[in-house]
C-alpha cells in the first residue's frame, strides 16, 4: 500500500503541472496566428497530454521506487516545471519566442531522462518516449509559429 501511496504523490505533481498549463488557454491571439498546414486539431491536445501525465507520473514514481531522490527526480521535476511554464508562457504571455526557449529545455531534460533512467528503470525510460515524441512535435510547431509570426 505505501508504494501506491507514493503513486499519489507523483499523480498529484503532474496534476498541478496540468493545471497550471490548463489556466492558460490558446484563446483568440493563437487561433490568429499563422500556423502549418500539419498543425494538430485542437481536440488532439487535451487527449495526448491526458496520456502522457498519466505516463509521466508512472515514470516518476518508477524511478523513485528505483533509486529514491536523486538526480534522475530532480530531471523529472525540473521538466515538470518547464512544462508547466510552456502554457503560461506562451498563452499567458504571448512570448513566442521564450516558449520555444522552453519547450527546447524541456526537450533536453525529457532526453536526458530517457538516457539516464534506463539502466535504473527500463519502465520509466520507455514511458518517457513518446512523451520526447510529442514534445519534439510541439517544438517543431512553436518553431514555426515563431518564425512565421515573428
Amino acid at each position: 500500500m505505501q508504494n501506491y501511496a507514493s503513486l499519489v504523490v507523483f499523480v498529484v505533481l503532474v496534476s498541478l503541472a496540468a493545471i497550471t498549463g490548463a489556466k492558460f488557454s490558446p484563446g483568440p491571439w493563437y487561433l490568429a496566428l499563422n500556423k502549418p498546414w500539419w498543425t494538430p486539431p485542437g481536440w488532439v491536445f487535451p487527449v495526448v497530454w491526458t496520456l502522457l501525465y498519466v505516463m509521466i507520473a508512472i515514470a516518476g514514481w518508477k524511478v523513485w521506487q528505483a533509486q529514491g531522490f536523486g538526480q534522475l527526480l530532480v530531471l523529472w521535476l525540473a521538466q515538470l516545471v518547464l512544462n508547466a511554464a510552456w502554457s503560461w508562457i506562451m498563452f499567458g504571455q504571448k512570448e513566442i519566442g521564450w516558449a520555444l526557449v522552453d519547450a527546447g529545455g524541456m526537450w533536453l531534460l525529457i532526453a536526458a531522462f530517457v538516457v539516464m533512467a534506463w539502466p535504473v528503470s527500463q519502465a520509466a525510460s520507455i514511458l518517457f518516449m513518446p512523451y520526447l515524441l510529442w514534445v519534439t512535435i510541439a517544438f517543431t510547431l512553436n518553431l514555426w509559429i515563431w518564425r512565421a509570426n515573428g
